[in-house]
């Protein structure tokens, strides 16, 4: 087994802070990335939505911000966020490039407030959840949090 000498040279490169490309064209590169949604976390939600026989929601309806999971008939949106990417108040920003992420994860910030706003004004509910909170500790608040938003939204629609 030959080692590439190209990869030890890219990886070194990386450690020391060094790209081959522009920020431009890395920037260019990294946003054609996209995003697959982090499947354990999203596994563990919906563990807990079937454990506690909570019916009616769907995964990945293509609505504005793309929800993890939403209630269709009863307009209300899911999301799990994971605590780095939306900017929890406890994540920490890498040493490197800390203006690049204060940026990115700003952005993302701004995002997730215009989303939820906008799913608002089309009489959406919005129901954030950490990450983190994802435990079994606090199993039983997430659970009444969307069964209490439940049974608002079945009592103004009437069903």
């Amino acid at each position: 087994m030959g080692i590439d000498m190209h990869l030890i040279f890219f990886v070194c490169m990386v450690l020391e802070g060094m790209d081959l490309y522009s920020q431009q064209k890395r920037s260019d590169i990294m946003s054609r990335v996209k995003s697959r949604g982090n499947k354990s976390t999203e596994m563990r939600f919906e563990t807990i939505l079937m454990q506690h026989r909570i019916v009616g929601w769907e995964k990945h309806f293509d609505i504005l911000g793309k929800p993890d999971f939403v209630f269709k008939s009863l307009k209300i949106a899911i999301f799990i966020d994971g605590a780095f990417w939306h900017g929890h108040k406890n994540s920490k920003l890498p040493e490197s490039n800390r203006s690049f992420w204060k940026n990115k994860i700003n952005k993302n910030k701004q995002r997730d407030r215009k989303v939820t706003k906008e799913l608002r004004k089309k009489e959406w509910s919005v129901i954030r959840i950490w990450d983190f909170e994802l435990k079994k500790k606090n199993e039983k608040k997430i659970v009444r949090r969307i069964q209490k938003m439940i049974s608002i939204k079945k009592k103004r629609c009437n069903l």
